[in-house]
C-alpha cells in the first residue's frame, strides 16, 4: 500500500468520525461541562441515621434559564455498589432569579456530587473533585439551621444550632422565635461554638420555653445572620422552622 493510500484511508476515518460526533450532536447527546456557576449545593443535613446509613436533606441552587430543568444528587450508596441518582423537587425561586431544589437519599458511604442537567447539557458541582461527604455543610447558602441537637419534650428546652459562612470575624447571629404563631416573637444571640474544617463555624443557643402539649403548634423560628452591613435569614423558605425540624425524616 503507497502512502497517498493510507494517508487517503485515514482521511476518510476522520471524517467519519466527524460526521458520526455530529450526528450525535444532532441527536441530543448529553455533554459534560465544568460550569459550576450554574448549580451548588446550597446546604445539607442529616435528617435521620439507622444501621449506619444516613439519610440527607439536600438543598440545591440553580442559576440558567432553561425551562427543563432536572436537577440530582449522584450519591454512592455503598463501596461495593455503582452511583445512583436521587432527583430533587423544585422549591423556590429566590429574589436573585436562582432556584432551590430539594432532594433526599440515604447512603452508607455518604459520598455524593450535585447534577444539573439542562438543554441536552451537564453541569456538576463536585466540590472541586473532592465530592461532599458527612456532616452537616453550606455551599453556597451564607447560613443553614443544623441537625444536632433534640427538643424539648424532657427538659422544657430546645437547642438551636447553625452553620454560617465566616464573612467577617465581627458579626450578629440570633434566633427569632414565637410562642403563639407570630402574634408576638423573641430573639435571642446564637454564640460562637467552634470552627469546621472547611471554616464554616458553628454558633448555638438554647431556648427556655414554656411546658404543655400545646405548646409545639404555635412554637415557630428562623435565623438571622449580619454581617458586613448585610443580613441574612435561614427561614426555610418562607416557610419557618418548628419542633419537627430534629425529627423529621
Amino acid at each position: 500500500m503507497t502512502k497517498t493510500t493510507k494517508k487517503t484511508r485515514f482521511a476518510a476515518i476522520v471524517l467519519t468520525l466527524a460526521m458520526m460526533l455530529g450526528m450525535f450532536s444532532i441527536m441530543g447527546v448529553t455533554t459534560a461541562s465544568a460550569v459550576t456557576d450554574k448549580v451548588s449545593l446550597y446546604s445539607s443535613s442529616v435528617t435521620f441515621t439507622k444501621y449506619g446509613a444516613a439519610t440527607y436533606e439536600v438543598f440545591i441552587q440553580t442559576r440558567d434559564n432553561a425551562s427543563n430543568q432536572q436537577v440530582y444528587v449522584h450519591y454512592l450508596y455503598m463501596d461495593s455498589l455503582g452511583w445512583s441518582d436521587a432527583k430533587a423537587e423544585y422549591v423556590t425561586t429566590l429574589n436573585d432569579g436562582s432556584k432551590i431544589w430539594k432532594a433526599y437519599f440515604s447512603s452508607f458511604n455518604t459520598r455524593y456530587a450535585i447534577k444539573l442537567v439542562a438543554d441536552g447539557r451537564e453541569y456538576w458541582d463536585n466540590n472541586n473533585g473532592k465530592d461532599y461527604g458527612a456532616g452537616t455543610r453550606i455551599g453556597s447558602a451564607a447560613i443553614a439551621p443544623q441537625r444536632n441537637g433534640s427538643g424539648f419534650w424532657y427538659s422544657n428546652t430546645y437547642l438551636v444550632s447553625a452553620v454560617l459562612q465566616n464573612y467577617a470575624y465581627h458579626k450578629n447571629v440570633f434566633v427569632r422565635y414565637t410562642n403563639d404563631n407570630w402574634r408576638t416573637y423573641q430573639d435571642q444571640a446564637l454564640n460562637y461554638k467552634s470552627t469546621k474544617d472547611d471554616g464554616t463555624e458553628v454558633w448555638e443557643t438554647v431556648l427556655a420555653l414554656p411546658s404543655g402539649n400545646s405548646f409545639g403548634d404555635s412554637f415557630q423560628y428562623a435565623l438571622c445572620y449580619q454581617v458586613n452591613g448585610n443580613e441574612y435569614w435561614a427561614n426555610n423558605f418562607g416557610a419557618n422552622y418548628d419542633y419537627t425540624f430534629y425529627t423529621h425524616h
